[in-house]
């Protein structure tokens, strides 16, 4: 049975949710405040971590800085806010989702169970030999098992979905993608995608592993088609 957090100040929303997860077979969790829900990460493993932005005490998006460092774990970040700056920045540090109240809890249950399928198909492919464990193309190394990537034998620190997204392109070399194919591919949400999910981590990543981002040399834009890893 996967285990599912959520970190929700308002209760009533909270026990909505646990209501249908559960029903769909998860094991569910409560946190009412930042404070705990951030403790109750740090101290037990869960399959996701369902976080509202907006809690007392500390804010969800300082949760998730902190999950980046200590976590390797689908968030799924839930917010009234619709503003298209705070999706941006709540998937810019890192949230594998941003969902925007009120919504559906039949959409939250479909979510939760394509981001937990897709993490496991994803990492199920890491497994394998030291031969088959790593990528190089030129600078760029990609440690699949142990989900780690350098840059000139210089490790740097992908999130969660930016380690698959460059995986994915890593795997199929010179390929053009287009967004719409890579949130099918990488997230696993076909009919529930967001197309901005797409820019905001292509542009963490290249500002992780490119020398200059604004001229990769990596992750090429190929103008009214889509990207590609050139090799």
């Amino acid at each position: 049975m996967k285990k599912i957090l959520i970190v929700e100040d308002d209760l009533s929303i909270a026990e909505l949710e646990k209501d249908y997860l559960e029903i769909s077979g998860f094991d569910v969790n409560i946190c009412t405040d930042g404070v705990s829900g951030l403790n109750e990460i740090k101290e037990n493993n869960y399959d996701l971590v369902i976080l509202d932005v907006m809690l007392p005490n500390i804010d969800g998006f300082d949760i998730l800085r902190i999950i980046q460092d200590i976590k390797d774990i689908p968030v799924l970040l839930v917010s009234a806010k619709k503003e298209e700056i705070d999706k941006i920045k709540g998937l810019s540090l890192g949230a594998d989702d941003y969902i925007t109240k009120p919504f559906s809890p039949g959409e939250l249950v479909a979510r939760v169970k394509s981001h937990i399928q897709n993490y496991e198909r994803l990492k199920s492919k890491f497994k394998g030999s030291e031969d088959k464990n790593s990528i190089l193309i030129r600078g760029l190394k990609i440690l699949k098992d142990s989900r780690q990537v350098f840059i000139n034998d210089k490790e740097v620190t992908l999130a969660q979905k930016e380690f698959d997204l460059l995986l994915y392109f890593a795997q199929n070399p010179n390929r053009v993608f287009g967004r719409e194919e890579l949130f099918e591919r990488v997230w696993g949400l076909e009919a529930l995608g967001d197309n901005a999910t797409i820019t905001v981590h292509i542009r963490r990543v290249r500002e992780k592993i490119e020398a200059n981002p604004s001229e990769p040399q990596y992750i090429e834009t190929v103008w009214g088609a889509g990207y590609r890893l050139r090799v």
